[in-house]
């Protein structure tokens, strides 16, 4: 599929007629018909009804052109970023992060960071702790901020604090009155777990620590958010186990309690290359380093 498919269908699409949309394309009819059908050929769908008096979208077109528009937007906003960072010289460091850092020292250091250098353009994306992996090794980001230790010999791995693991149940469970559970009696609760992929994944980390003590947890829901994990949580499904600084959601349905066992902790992680020696990386490692420990402390 070439990009000009994409921009063929949403003109045919938007304008309900190949002559109106070869006319805005400044393109002849014929060719563009020809694009149309080479197009669903490759899909292997029928993307239009055509008659001779309409042209309409079929089902599998509708999906097509909402989730196309999202694409170019976006593809929109890259080249713009793109140009903005060509015409102004300013370099782009980009972040990946797993979203329960965000209830940690993560917003803070991404606010020091933006305006630490004004020739530094800082991207942020939300993604687990392997496709980190990947960014990384692809240039796609410059920092991975997570919480599971993935081996590869490009990549150098720092642990910048390790923070408690918390039970979270519904408000009227009857675990929430309690100020502590054991291991051996949180095993026992249906469980939710995220995310539900890619794996090895936080849900693996979790799984893994209940292994350890001769454990295998009933999993009655995966979900890939935590958001979604917590909601289900609090609409009765089971349990889940999360980091101590999600308490900050601060959600009047769902009841944190600490649990009692050795090694429920989860470490945060920053990955980079190791080959990359550029002075605002040893900044922010620098930065995310003194800001865990403080948010640590205050913990």
């Amino acid at each position: 599929m070439q990009l000009r498919h994409l921009r063929y269908f949403q003109a045919v699409a938007e304008e309900g007629s190949f002559t109106r949309a070869a006319a805005r394309l400044h393109i002849a009819q014929p060719p563009l018909s020809r694009q149309i059908r080479q197009f669903e050929d490759e899909l292997g769908v029928v993307l239009f009804e055509r008659t001779t008096r309409a042209l309409r979208l079929t089902e599998a077109g509708r999906f097509l052109l909402e989730q196309s528009r999202l694409l170019t937007a976006r593809l929109e906003e890259v080249l713009e970023g793109t140009r903005r960072l060509g015409q102004t010289q300013r370099r782009w460091f980009g972040i990946g992060f797993v979203p329960s850092t965000l209830y940690g020292f993560v917003p803070e250091l991404i606010r020091q960071l933006r305006s630490a250098d004004p020739q530094v353009e800082v991207g942020l994306t939300e993604m687990t702790s392997l496709p980190q992996i990947e960014a990384l090794k692809a240039g796609r980001i410059d920092l991975g901020i997570g919480r599971i230790l993935l081996d590869d010999p490009a990549i150098e791995r720092r642990v910048l604090m390790t923070e408690p693991l918390m039970a979270a149940v519904p408000l009227h469970h009857p675990l929430a009155g309690l100020a502590s559970v054991s291991v051996d009696r949180l095993a026992q609760e249906p469980f939710v777990l995220y995310p539900a992929r890619p794996r090895p994944n936080f849900a693996d980390h979790v799984l893994g620590l209940f292994r350890a003590g001769g454990h295998a947890l009933q999993v009655v829901q995966e979900a890939n958010e935590l958001q979604t994990a917590i909601g289900l949580v609090a609409a009765g499904l089971g349990v889940s186990v999360v980091p101590a600084s999600v308490q900050r959601l601060q959600r009047q349905d769902v009841v944190h309690v600490r649990i009692e066992g050795d090694g429920f902790v989860s470490p945060v992680i920053a990955s980079y290359r190791k080959d990359d020696g550029s002075e605002f990386l040893a900044h922010a490692l620098g930065l995310a380093q003194s800001l865990a420990v403080q948010g640590a402390a205050d913990a």
